[in-house]
């Protein structure tokens, strides 16, 4: 497989020609993550759980139960087994799609491939009405792979976005426009939404046109990066960049093996990879439980909740910058170890805070947006450092597998917390295990030697 793949070792050198077509080709990359974002806060975060279990209780027979390929499960459950699998089969499907993009120079074909497949099937939720859960699920399914896989691939493109030194202001950045998109069509539909009544909609007609909105705003951005980003990831403006040369996908299969018995040959990339495992497991279930204890302990109403959702994502965008911007002077590695301390922080703010004061409630959204954007842009961009050349999509399949493929961690601590106390505050406290351990994994790996191990040039600041 061929590796001649340009990164930008020293972009202030480039012509201004190379100059204008990168912050073209970084612009393209920005509005990917403006697109996509929608998907994960209109769909995944605040409408299509509650709508979806609403349907299923529909079509539940006396006992409240469903059939799904002839299984019987409680109606409540079917949402969150539905998560499930997608998950599950998005992991096969990421590493094989990484596989085959680095293999024949395809990033782009996929990730937008992908992306429409996702946005179709997210627009395909308008028509979820009556009792037609098996379509719920099924367009779930498929919405929430196509998701993962386009963001796997768009990940693949950082290592060739700027220089060492610049990485982590741009993994910033594009975390930053992700909030700002996703943020500004859930502003739209959560009015729409709680003005359904004036504008002659049922609350369910409502909840699909939002669904279906997302899918739309996904379409239509992604064809910016589909004009702007080139097709390899990691190819820039520049005589290297006719240097790649495409491969078959026949053999992909063979390839992923290879990369995975040879991933072997970098156990500091693997000791990096359970770190961020780790943390990022404890930060996936704050964010996924904290509106169950907004609920359940504290007592708060959806009116509270549905503000602090969106105090999470305004506050994130600046957090995403202003944790990029102390990265540039005090290094990646720091500032992510710094922030996973602030995670502890918001933690112990959790477990202390009265119950039916949504002011406290607000201050502990904030607080979560503030280091939610940064620790994962960094990590992101601290990661793209310790991938091989010309492994990029295969090794971030891998990233999103530990971000999405290992989530049942956290919620098993937290559930079997709750079960053994009653309490969720109890719950809550439980998950500073992660942050604890993934810290001192953490600061345990040499970034730099790492670095250095799989022929990167080192950032001046670690």
């Amino acid at each position: 497989m061929s590796t001649a793949t340009h990164r930008p070792e020293h972009p202030a050198t480039a012509t201004d020609d190379d100059g204008r077509a990168l912050r073209r080709i970084q612009v393209g990359w920005y509005i990917n993550d403006w697109a996509s974002a929608a998907f994960s806060s209109t769909v995944l975060t605040v409408f299509l759980g509650p709508y979806l279990t609403s349907v299923a209780k529909e079509a539940a027979d006396a006992q409240g139960d469903v059939h799904p390929l002839g299984l019987s499960i409680r109606a409540g459950s079917f949402y969150p087994y539905t998560v499930s699998l997608s998950v599950l089969l998005s992991v096969g499907a990421m590493l094989l799609a990484g596989t085959v993009a680095d293999r024949t120079g395809r990033h782009k074909e996929l990730m937008c491939g992908f992306a429409y497949l996702g946005a179709t099937a997210t627009m395909g939720m308008f028509f979820l009405g009556g009792d037609r859960y098996l379509l719920g699920g099924a367009l779930l399914v498929v919405a929430n792979l196509a998701y993962a896989v386009s963001v796997a691939l768009s990940y693949a493109y950082l290592p060739g976005l700027a220089g060492p030194d610049e990485r982590d202001a741009v993994s910033s950045k594009g975390w930053a426009y992700g909030y700002a998109g996703g943020g500004l069509l859930l502003i739209a539909n959560l009015a729409l939404f709680q003005g359904h009544d004036s504008f002659g909609l049922s609350e369910g007609t409502a909840v699909r046109i939002c669904l279906a909105s997302a899918g739309l705003w996904w379409a239509l951005f992604t064809i910016v990066p589909m004009l702007r980003l080139p097709s390899r990831a990691g190819v820039l403006p520049g005589p290297a960049a006719g240097a790649v040369r495409d491969e078959p996908a026949a053999g992909s299969l063979r390839e992923l093996g290879r990369t995975l018995r040879g991933m072997r040959r970098h156990p500091l990339t693997l000791l990096y990879l359970a770190a961020f495992l780790c943390y990022n497991d404890g930060i996936q279930t704050v964010v996924s439980q904290a509106a169950l204890y907004g609920s359940e302990e504290l007592g708060l109403d959806q009116t509270a909740l549905v503000t602090a959702v969106l105090l999470v994502q305004v506050v994130a965008i600046g957090g995403a910058l202003l944790l990029g911007r102390i990265a540039r002077r005090h290094g990646a590695k720091r500032t992510i170890l710094g922030s996973l301390v602030g995670w502890v922080v918001t933690l112990a703010l959790g477990y202390l805070m009265p119950a039916h004061q949504p002011a406290w409630f607000y201050l502990l959204a904030c607080m979560i947006g503030l280091v939610l954007g940064g620790s994962q842009a960094l990590s992101r961009s601290l990661f793209s450092h310790l991938i091989p050349a010309g492994k990029e999509a295969e090794y971030f399949s891998l990233y999103k597998v530990s971000d999405r493929g290992t989530s049942w961690m956290g919620p098993l601590v937290f559930g079997l917390a709750y079960q053994v106390t009653g309490s969720y505050r109890s719950a809550i406290i439980s998950l500073l295990v992660f942050f604890v351990i993934g810290f001192a994994v953490l600061l345990k790996v040499p970034v730099r030697r790492a670095i250095e191990a799989v022929g990167n040039p080192v950032p001046e600041r670690l």
